[in-house]
């Protein structure tokens, strides 16, 4: 069986071709075409109908190339950036009619499970009590849980990209004072998500997402081209010296740093605060940088609960449920 998954990110539409053999998906193919969401449009406010025409054209070329390595229809989703959009409903249903590909978006809450799953397959069961956190470009994921699924989880609107917008738009690179009320930001609001993570007592605590793997690489993890079996790891100390490094510099500069790319180099700042403060409030020396994440996440639990789990975790995101906890675990009960 040959399956794929798209995401549509505030930066990228990727796309994962992978044959599911004994229950492990094993990519065959790999593609990305560049949106630069985040770069043109505030949080909070409508995609403008440029950007949609060029999100419908990488979808599109995405749904083409899925059908020429052989898969069907990928399981596509949208995060922050279109999910938070005014007029999401309207490029969600401009996407599915124009190129048959019928992406949805999830909730931060399901991000963060489906991203906590491809980490604990890819760390194993003996990584013990395990921690996650994600920044993408609108949203901040966390969790913890002992087994297959998390037991907590959270997503809060620290994304890099949504801050770097908050505080640093008009000024490149930022004053220190900004630097200074950004932490301030993220301290009060991962307070209590943080002090559930250290009351928990994760023994392994992992991070993933190209912002961390990228300030991974800033702090001297091995690139990249090393492949994704090679340890890397990221310490609470070493990115905490990053910070005053990375903020002295305008983005066109900090695109010269190992790691970071010209793409993310306005956003490594706020990521790397983000980063650096929720390590020191949970309490974490050190995290490793796992190169497994949502796509792989989307992909484990296709393989072993089948079309049917998709299909009514997306019917979920859209539509207008009242407020109350998100239903996590989607057709757990064959479990």
């Amino acid at each position: 069986m040959r399956v794929s998954v798209l995401d549509v990110g505030s930066n990228t539409v990727r796309l994962v071709v992978a044959d599911a053999q004994d229950g492990v998906p094993l990519p065959v193919h790999t593609a990305k075409w560049r949106l630069r969401l985040s770069a043109q449009i505030k949080p909070g406010e409508p995609i403008p109908e440029e950007a949609v025409e060029r999100l419908v054209d990488a979808v599109a070329a995405a749904g083409r190339t899925a059908t020429r390595w052989g898969a069907t229809s990928p399981l596509a989703f949208a995060t922050a950036m279109v999910r938070n959009a005014p007029n999401r409903q309207e490029v969600l249903r401009t996407v599915r009619s124009r190129t048959g590909v019928p992406l949805s978006t999830l909730p931060g809450e399901v991000e963060a499970e489906l991203t906590f799953l491809g980490a604990r397959r890819w760390m194993g069961w003996r990584s013990g009590p395990l921690a996650l956190m994600d920044i993408g470009g609108g949203s901040f994921e966390v969790a913890f849980g002992r087994g297959r699924l998390p037991d907590f989880v959270a997503s809060l609107p620290l994304g890099a990209g949504r801050l770097t917008h908050e505080f640093f738009a008009d000024q490149d690179p930022p004053p220190p004072e900004l630097v200074r009320a950004l932490r301030r930001k993220v301290r009060h609001q991962l307070r209590d998500v943080a002090a559930r993570i250290r009351w928990e007592g994760p023994r392994t605590a992992v991070v993933t997402s190209r912002t961390f793997q990228q300030l991974g690489r800033l702090c001297g993890a091995p690139p990249g081209r090393e492949g994704p079996f090679v340890a890397r790891t990221l310490t609470c100390r070493d990115l905490g010296e990053a910070i005053p490094r990375l903020a002295v510099l305008p983005a066109a500069e900090r695109a010269r740093l190992p790691g970071i790319s010209a793409p993310r180099a306005a956003q490594s700042l706020a990521g790397a605060v983000v980063g650096h403060t929720a390590m020191k409030l949970i309490g974490l020396k050190t995290v490793t940088v796992c190169p497994w994440a949502i796509r792989e996440g989307v992909l484990l639990r296709h393989i072993e609960d089948g079309a049917s789990w998709w299909a009514e975790v997306t019917r979920l995101a859209e539509e207008e449920a009242p407020p109350g906890p998100v239903p996590l675990r989607i057709a757990s009960a064959q479990h």
